[in-house]
């Protein structure tokens, strides 16, 4: 019982781990005569508890698994974080250089009901945060399904275009060309995707003007928030995707009307406070793990048959999306969007996060860093030691595993529970939360 418990406390709360079945042997290896010395350990998966290797899921949905979901919104929380105040490799004087904190919004498709302040919906009605119709159309009939699927596929390469748009915006404001723009400064972002109501993708993003060689330098003297958000408004103003001709009817994409662009460290917020690195990052890290099926209530997994959605209580909206998608997928012009594989996701196939090289560290290297304080914790408990002698030797690792399946038994399920792990009990948001 107690090692099939610190089996599954290992997995920190994993409802849906990978089960592996293999071997894996540490050897000592001489580098100057290539000799492998006698195993040093062995581990074996038919002489642990569980019977298997068991390796957490890693999934980023909270639907999917709540526990994992909370480690990649911690890491993707320092990751932002250390873009904006330095640390994990990214210098502290990031914090001088011109940030802002940016929404961009997709079109409009339709009248849907909402809650525009304290006037009343276009239905004449007043709605709570949590009515279910918040974001679904006034008259379906008349909403254009076919356009909002196809601009959550085309979302992507509309940030892609702005991205470039917006260098050439700086270097104009800048009198420089668009050939010297990196020689003197470099743009640094890290955004997220989060669906709206509606079931429409918006981007937020943290945007930061660097010098040339990133956050290492200092941006020129000319760099400052104003000039970056102004290079921001021109650029989402005049940044066009363009799209399939369907029917006779072109398509063509571009943001939204509602551009949201703040200062970060400016008296911007709701009542002049001042919007800090650290309520953008928890705010960015939030949106991280969720998808279409948190905001819309959809699928958080792919479809083999649009039948599937017969036996599943749906929202109307939400599987006409899904419908729409799926019957756009069938096209022979679209098949490059691939929508009836991203159906579940209204047509959006682009990263949930993502960031330029240089704005700050990586969730690989969170992850390694996390990976190597674990090695170091059980090689203590084990009594060796944490730092290696110098010497000739290294350790070779010879391993070979195979998927053995996916999940718990029901006893390890109620064994797991009994853990009682809250992923967010323990943990508060922010700067303490590893």
């Amino acid at each position: 019982m107690p090692g099939i418990l610190r089996q599954l406390s290992g997995l920190g709360g994993c409802t849906h781990p990978i089960r592996l079945a293999g071997h894996r042997t540490e050897h000592n290896l001489d580098t100057t005569t290539g000799e492998i010395g006698p195993a040093l350990r062995r581990l074996d998966s038919a002489e642990l508890p569980a019977g298997d290797l068991l390796v957490r899921c890693g999934n980023r949905r909270t639907t999917r698994c709540a526990a994992c979901a909370e480690t990649y919104r911690r890491d993707t929380f320092h990751l932002i974080t250390a873009g904006l105040r330095g640390g994990k490799g990214t210098p502290e004087e990031v914090t001088t250089h011109p940030r802002v904190f940016a929404t961009f919004t997709a079109p409009s498709f339709g009248p849907v009901h909402n809650r525009p302040g304290t006037r009343r919906c276009r239905c004449g009605r007043h709605h709570a945060p949590d009515d279910p119709a918040l974001g679904t159309p006034l008259n379906p009939d008349r909403y254009d399904y076919e356009s909002a699927v196809l601009w959550n596929a085309h979302a992507g390469m509309l940030w892609r275009r702005f991205t470039i748009h917006l260098r050439r915006e700086i270097a104009h404001r800048a009198g420089l060309t668009q050939r010297e723009l990196p020689e003197r400064a470099r743009i640094s972002f890290a955004k997220v995707a989060e669906y709206q109501k509606r079931g429409a993708v918006h981007f937020h993003a943290v945007i930061r003007l660097d010098g040339p060689a990133g956050g290492e330098s200092r941006p020129p003297h000319w760099a400052s928030a104003e000039l970056l958000t102004d290079a921001i408004r021109a650029a989402a103003s005049r940044t066009v995707a363009p799209g399939p001709v369907l029917d006779g009817r072109t398509h063509t994409f571009a943001f939204g009307r509602q551009l949201d662009i703040r200062t970060i460290h400016g008296p911007d917020l709701d009542g002049g406070q001042a919007l800090t690195d650290r309520a953008v990052a928890a705010y960015i890290a939030k949106y991280a793990t969720k998808g279409a099926e948190t905001a819309t209530g959809t699928l958080d997994r792919r479809l083999r048959f649009v039948a599937e959605l017969a036996g599943m209580d749906l929202p109307p909206h939400a599987e006409r999306l899904i419908r729409t998608a799926w019957a756009l997928g069938a096209r022979k012009d679209l098949e490059h969007l691939r929508l009836r594989a991203w159906a579940h996701m209204l047509g959006f196939r682009g990263h949930f996060s993502t960031k330029t090289r240089r704005y700050s560290t990586t969730l690989g290297a969170l992850r390694s860093a996390r990976a190597e304080w674990q090695r170091l914790q059980a090689a203590i408990a084990r009594g060796e030691e944490t730092a290696p002698a110098a010497s000739e030797e290294t350790t070779l690792v010879l391993a070979h595993w195979t998927y053995a399946g996916t999940g718990l038994t029901p006893t390890e399920q109620w064994l797991s529970a009994s853990l009682a792990y809250t992923p967010t009990s323990h943990a508060p948001e922010g700067d303490d939360a590893r």
